[in-house]
């Protein structure tokens, strides 16, 4: 679907709304400022750089597909909200809190991954677009938020092996971790996009099939759900 179709183009004005009304209620900016940077359209790399600073989350509980790793031929559903922050120095920190339930009520472990920003050059989705790699060299720590994941995470093998504890984080850079296909000293990158439209920031869609993004090949070519930015 081209991003300048009608149907789009009405999701984009909803969630636009949305995207005010919340940046309205966490303070600190005038609704003035926040209508200026809503009707703002980067096209340029510089100009997308310089828009993407900031603190950006998830409108609600979002939905996507997770890869068959148990190989039992089922693509399982993943419920999770999303925070990411970008700094001017081309690295960022996304915080991804996963949950056992559609309104977000029961939460079950939240991954916090720092890192470094390498920037491509224009995506084919929309004038504006550009590949972005999300590379975790700085830090990536996990959380269980209960004590069931707690539990799982402490069979998982590798360092970090009963090492967890509910509510604490745990610094997994650079160990392996077999429950995630992790190996020792292993650098992960997610091989995205991104994309400003109204206020709001578009990444990859993720595939259905749940292929993860860690392949220059399987970078994604449709537009996710949006975040949006906390005016503070």
């Amino acid at each position: 679907m081209s991003v300048t179709s009608p149907v789009l183009s009405f999701f984009v004005t909803c969630a636009t709304v949305a995207s005010t009304a919340l940046a309205v209620g966490c303070g600190g900016a005038s609704q003035r400022n926040i209508a200026m940077h809503n009707i703002q359209q980067p096209t340029t790399l510089e100009q997308v750089k310089s828009y993407a600073e900031g603190r950006w989350q998830s409108l609600s509980v979002e939905l996507r597909p997770t890869e068959d790793r148990a190989g039992i031929g089922k693509v399982e559903p993943t419920r999770l909200r999303r925070e990411f922050t970008y700094f001017d120095d081309d690295t960022f920190i996304g915080i991804i809190t996963m949950y056992a339930d559609d309104y977000g009520k029961v939460p079950l472990m939240e991954f916090e991954f720092t890192g470094s920003l390498r920037w491509g050059g224009p995506h084919p989705i929309a004038e504006g677009a550009y590949e972005i790699d999300y590379v975790l060299d700085k830090g990536f720590a996990l959380t269980p938020l209960s004590e069931q994941m707690t539990a799982m995470l402490n069979q998982g093998g590798g360092a970090a092996e009963g090492r967890f504890q509910t509510g604490a984080k745990q610094d997994l850079l650079g160990q392996a971790f077999p429950l995630f296909n992790i190996a020792e000293g292993q650098i992960l990158s997610d091989y995205d996009l991104i994309y400003f439209r109204n206020g709001m920031l578009f990444m990859g869609a993720k595939h259905v099939d749940g292929t993860p993004f860690d392949q220059p090949e399987r970078r994604p070519h449709q537009l996710q759900i949006p975040l949006v930015k906390v005016h503070e």
